[in-house]
């Protein structure tokens, strides 16, 4: 599988870097607020009359501060403010109806496959990453009316209501195929894939095979998708960045997802559980000490409510996440890099934790957005614990 992956060399993009000075900062923001608050300038970019290519972009400015933390030993993490950002710019064109092609350049290292984001000013003086831009996506697409496929690197193919299990910014590369059966106020979709898991933003290690039923359903102002999946990864040693054993252990797990939408006067409710279970069965007698050691973690849950959306300006969204992620619940490499300030090296150990996500939410207008989320976090299996603060003001065209 890693040789039908053509890689793309990471270039640098100068300047995204560059430590703003008070004044630049201020004003940046400023004009960022300016540009959010209904001003029209930003809209999808269409090149030609029919709208056949296009141009599509997002950009984010993000604050973040991680509080009272501390390591699996105890010892106390130094508190941390920073300001990040993360731009990605994208291209799409349809020839035809059914067929579509496209590609995708987004910021932040090229070490890490979880992460887009730049940091621009560290508030604590903390060491940065690199400051690169690579293309995580370049794809080949064909849809109809109850088929549809693609091959090359995209987004991850399979129905999710959250990042636990798996991270938005994680594109795999390979081959994905989908099929549905509508019928009255229902549908069935079969979704299937093979693929090489990124290692780093533009290297690969390992592969996964998975298979998805998803079933949705709609009943008075309600709407309900119930899911099921098998996620095959598949091992192999030599990766370059992936922590803990991640590019060369085995994981086999069932996911499985309920979800609940309902309208209650003209508010949106949404009511969701996730449960993950790696039935892959290590023992106690496993060569890397790491697996052997949490042979028994293989379990996760999430449960989510949330009140509202942010469908039309000045709309408000509030929610509640819970999370219990065991050790080898997910394949850590490739989960949210959101709730913990674990790992190093651009990875992030997105797993073997409890806690809570607070998060309100506010449309400026259809296309652009405040978020602000706290996390509350503690380790399942040692001293390791943390907060954290992320304010995010998200535009796209």
């Amino acid at each position: 599988m890693n040789r039908l992956c053509s890689l793309v060399e990471a270039h640098s993009w100068s300047g995204l870097g560059t430590k703003l000075s008070t004044g630049r900062l201020r004003s940046t923001t400023l004009a960022l607020v300016l540009f959010a608050s209904g001003q029209g300038l930003w809209a999808e970019v269409k090149l030609d009359k029919e709208g056949k290519a296009k141009v599509l972009g997002d950009f984010r400015l993000r604050f973040e501060s991680d509080w009272d933390s501390q390591r699996s030993d105890g010892s106390r993490r130094d508190d941390r403010d920073r300001m990040r950002i993360r731009a990605r710019l994208g291209f799409q064109f349809d020839p035809t109806p059914h067929w579509s092609m496209g590609f995708r350049l987004r910021s932040g290292s090229s070490a890490s496959q979880q992460s887009p984001h730049i940091t621009i000013v560290d508030f604590d003086d903390n060491p940065k990453m690199d400051k690169d831009a690579v293309f995580d996506k370049y794809y080949l697409r064909f849809s109809s009316q109850r088929f549809w496929a693609w091959g090359g690197r995209n987004s991850f193919p399979f129905w999710k209501q959250n990042e636990l299990f798996w991270d938005d910014d994680a594109t795999p590369a390979g081959l994905a195929v989908g099929l549905k059966n509508p019928w009255s106020k229902s549908e069935f979709a079969l979704n299937a894939g093979l693929f090489a898991l990124p290692d780093g933003a533009v290297g690969y290690s390992g592969q996964l095979g998975a298979i998805q039923g998803v079933l949705t359903t709609e009943a008075g102002k309600g709407r309900f998708v119930a899911a099921g999946g098998l996620f095959r990864f598949f091992g192999e040693p030599g990766a370059e960045r992936l922590r803990n054993g991640n590019g060369r252990r085995d994981y086999t797990i069932l996911v499985g997802n309920l979800q609940g939408r309902f309208t209650i006067k003209d508010r949106q409710i949404t009511l969701g559980l996730d449960l993950l279970h790696n039935v892959q069965g290590y023992s106690l007698f496993e060569p890397d000490p790491f697996t052997a050691a949490n042979r028994d973690q293989n379990d996760g849950l999430v449960a989510s409510i949330a009140w509202g959306d942010l469908s039309r300006k000045g709309s408000w969204l509030g929610g509640y996440y819970y999370a219990y992620i065991e050790t080898l619940a997910v394949n850590a490499s490739f989960a949210q890099d959101d709730w913990v300030r674990w790992g190093a090296g651009g990875q992030t150990d997105s797993s073997d934790f409890k806690g809570h996500e607070l998060r309100l939410a506010y449309a400026l207008t259809r296309n652009a957005n405040l978020v602000a989320r706290l996390y509350l976090v503690e380790s399942i299996t040692s001293l390791q614990d943390g907060k954290r603060f992320r304010l995010d003001f998200n535009i796209s065209f």
